[in-house]
């Protein structure tokens, strides 16, 4: 039974990470009439503007992460990002909260070496081969034993931070140092990673409800240094493959288990579908789905969450996103052209409000449709040139 926010039975639902897509998360839950309450490290985050309520703490503290929840009780605790105290959410579900889809996942998904040994040595899903190194010594002898090109990745990061392609032996160091200095956590150890010379690399949003396993038509991405630049659906493959890609994907969040968005990524090569990373939430990648699904994938997140079932999942527009990124830092910026993106047709912006900008930080979204995923990348691609994050106190800019 759901009914009104701030009311004695009301539901609570608490966001850990309040970033860009945590706030359509509360948008959507909200219209489910749930109590919500947004958690980050720093006031004036993106979901904290339409959360009921907000707290800042550091959730990578136990003691003040465990602090929050036992103030606020709430019915469901929803991790938005992988900085978080894993091990006292899996305390805080021992006793009873409802941790979304499980505190289980959100601790697998955040560490490289769990999710990696869990899909190829327990599930034995397709991956690049790896091998995993606590030193500058251990990494070179696995760059060798996997051979040039690879991927370094820290074991402990999220959205591609501290990853590298690693192409020479001159290059080893410095991507050691990259993992070292973006990773989680005191940790040291880093995976090496097969490059696989893919096709393309997709996302398949995979929705766990109480009537079942759903996909969201497949979503093609371009990452730059780790980072989604740009998305688009429905990405085109053969009918062979998707049935591959929605097998993988329902193999490991069956494993993982609970209910919610999953953002399953995939690489699509000639000889079949390879399985990379999970993310236990709504992906970012997924923004797009704001304007090509009937039911966008926060939309999907909450029903889940909810335990409410979800009907055949319903394409209405091709369509893509791009992000804007950075290239300055300011604690006193503003967004220009956002008048000449919007004469480019069919095309929408969301500004993320972020209170400051940083080099390379996410601080807007441009989303188009079209007739098909082609033509809706070149709109995005054009209203995101004209968007730029600048400083009014420059006068350079």
């Amino acid at each position: 039974m759901y009914g009104a926010p701030n009311q004695r039975n009301s539901k609570k639902m608490m966001m850990l990470g309040s970033g860009e897509l945590g706030k359509e998360v509360i948008i959507e839950a909200q219209r489910m009439g749930i109590e919500t309450i947004a958690v980050d490290r720093y006031e004036g985050a993106p979901a904290m503007h339409v959360a009921h309520r907000f707290e800042v703490v550091d959730m990578l503290d136990g003691e003040q992460l465990r602090r929050v929840v036992e103030k606020e009780q709430p019915d469901y605790i929803v991790p938005e990002i992988e900085a978080i105290a894993t091990d006292s959410l899996l305390k805080l579900e021992e006793e009873g909260y409802n941790v979304i889809p499980t505190a289980y996942a959100t601790q697998l998904t955040m560490d490289r070496e769990g999710i990696r040994r869990l899909a190829s040595e327990k599930l034995s899903l397709p991956t690049a081969h790896y091998e995993f190194a606590d030193s500058l010594e251990e990494l070179k002898e696995a760059v060798h034993s996997i051979g040039l090109p690879c991927v370094i990745k820290p074991i402990m990061s999220s959205s591609g931070k501290g990853q590298s392609l690693c192409r020479t032996e001159s290059e080893i160091e410095d991507s050691w140092q990259e993992a070292l200095g973006s990773g989680r956590g005191n940790s040291t150890r880093v995976i090496v990673e097969e490059f696989i010379h893919f096709d393309s690399e997709i996302t398949l949003l995979t929705v766990k409800a109480s009537n079942g396993t759903y996909f969201c038509p497949p979503i093609g991405h371009r990452q730059e240094d780790g980072d989604y630049i740009q998305s688009w659906q429905p990405h085109a493959m053969s009918e062979e493959h998707v049935k591959q890609a929605e097998a993988i994907s329902k193999q490991i969040t069956d494993e993982i288990g609970g209910y919610g968005v999953f953002g399953v990524e995939l690489f699509i090569t000639s000889s079949g579908v390879y399985f990379s990373e999970v993310s236990p939430r709504p992906h970012d990648t997924g923004m797009v789905t704001m304007v090509t699904q009937e039911l966008s994938e926060f939309a999907l997140h909450v029903r889940a969450i909810l335990g409410l079932p979800i009907e055949n999942i319903q394409l209405i527009s091709s369509g893509s996103s791009h992000a804007i990124k950075s290239s300055i830092e300011s604690h006193d910026y503003t967004i220009s052209g956002l008048e000449k993106a919007l004469t480019v047709p069919h095309t929408q912006v969301r500004l993320f409000g972020k209170p400051s900008a940083t080099i390379g930080r996410r601080m807007a979204v441009a989303l188009s449709t079209g007739k098909n995923a082609e033509t809706a990348c070149e709109r995005t691609e054009k209203a995101a040139s004209y968007l730029q994050v600048v400083d009014p106190n420059d006068t350079n800019s």
